[in-house]
């Protein structure tokens, strides 16, 4: 397994780089076909390298990424590297040793039949190119794991909110700042009442207690709000204006939305389109609007208590569940109504930082509790 990790974490893949993702692709597409005895399709959209076996009439599916945040030549300051147990490098915990894992968990069984594994290359980009690959490829199937690494000490990841992206034009008119001012409509003042409007509206969709038990779920029935947490709608990029001394015509401001329901990121996609310019003169135009539905806990439950069972059989240490901000494909799975467990990858730490790691220890069972998953939902 470390062999195969190496190989991995050594072959460079920045999601933005469509030659290194490319040549990453075709060494994933090389190990698994080693592990699994037949090549995957390859599947080139706009540019972007995909990989999908698929065996008989899938009941299980599998999903990955090889890509990663790491831009190209981070291993010459982080090298790869295994010591004191613990493995090292770009990439290793998000999420190459969880594709190790299920190509080693895959090779256990007797046969793949009835499984589709499926490993996609912009998932650290929000995965635009392979959202319908992943959605197409989960109909159907009765279970979706995920192999995104764990979150800490393990757990597995049960809940995940659910983003939305939009950006906010607002268009005013251009007059000269210091000759005729008053004939302009100022579009960076506008600007700074719609971001005022915007942080309001997490406000409005969290609401009261009583409110809450309608969006996000109340402490009686032990919803989201209280495991994720609240709708956060937070404004961050924003630019406006051409020079100094012209009234701005034209100015934008980005802003990210993790909802814990689907009722949530409705409510915000609706009270983002209701905004209404404050300044005669100013029009707003809203782009974007939700990217990936909330992984909700009734879509993880039946699988979550699956795997502990499992992980009780195999003398595995008792598995906890997990309710994380952060997206993934498993949010497109569980959209697709698919039941979907995460965070079956990596034991470790670290994703994106400097401190990335896995703990080797715990790979082959990892892979273990995944053949046991397959082989009781395949049957």
């Amino acid at each position: 397994m470390l062999a195969d990790l190496e190989e991995l974490v050594v072959s460079e893949s920045f999601s933005a780089d469509h030659q290194a993702v490319a040549r990453s692709a075709r060494v994933v597409a090389d190990q698994g076909r080693r592990m699994l005895g037949s090549p995957p399709e390859t599947l080139v959209i706009d540019g972007v390298t995909h990989l999908r076996w698929s065996f008989g009439t899938p009941k299980v599916l599998l999903v990955g990424h090889h890509d990663t945040v790491w831009p190209i030549g981070s291993l010459r300051t982080r090298p790869w590297s295994v010591a004191d147990g613990i493995a090292r490098g770009p990439g290793v915990f998000d999420m190459k040793a969880g594709l190790v894992q299920m190509f080693h968990a895959l090779a256990t069984l007797p046969s793949p039949d009835g499984v589709c594994v499926l490993v996609t290359g912009d998932e650290e980009l929000g995965s635009p190119t392979s959202r319908a690959l992943v959605e197409e490829s989960a109909r159907g199937c009765a279970a979706a794991f995920v192999l995104e690494a764990s979150a800490d000490g393990g757990a597995l990841k049960t809940e995940r909110k659910g983003i939305s992206v939009y950006e906010l034009l607002v268009h005013g008119r251009a007059a000269h700042a210091g000759l005729d001012p008053g004939k302009g409509a100022n579009a960076s003042i506008e600007l700074a009442h719609q971001i005022l409007a915007v942080t309001a509206i997490a406000g409005q969709v969290n609401g009261s207690r009583a409110d809450a038990g309608q969006v996000n779920g109340s402490r009686a029935d032990a919803g989201p709000a209280d495991s994720l947490g609240p709708a956060t709608i937070t404004p961050t990029v924003l630019s406006a204006g051409t020079t100094v001394n012209t009234v701005p015509a034209l100015a934008r401001l980005s802003v990210d939305v993790r909802v814990p329901t689907l009722a949530a990121q409705k409510r915000v996609d609706e009270l983002m389109r209701a905004l209404s310019p404050r300044i005669t003169g100013t029009r707003l135009e809203v782009r974007g609007g939700p990217n990936r539905p909330p992984l909700e806990p009734a879509s993880s439950a039946g699988l979550f208590a699956l795997a502990q069972r499992i992980a009780a059989d195999l003398g595995l240490a008792p598995l906890s569940p997990a309710a994380v901000g952060g997206a993934s494909d498993g949010n497109f799975t569980a959209g697709a109504g698919c039941p979907t467990l995460d965070g079956l990858g990596a034991v470790g730490g670290g994703a994106h930082a400097d401190g990335e790691h896995v703990v080797v220890a715990e790979m082959p069972g990892r892979a273990a509790l995944l053949a046991g998953l397959i082989r009781a939902v395949r049957g």
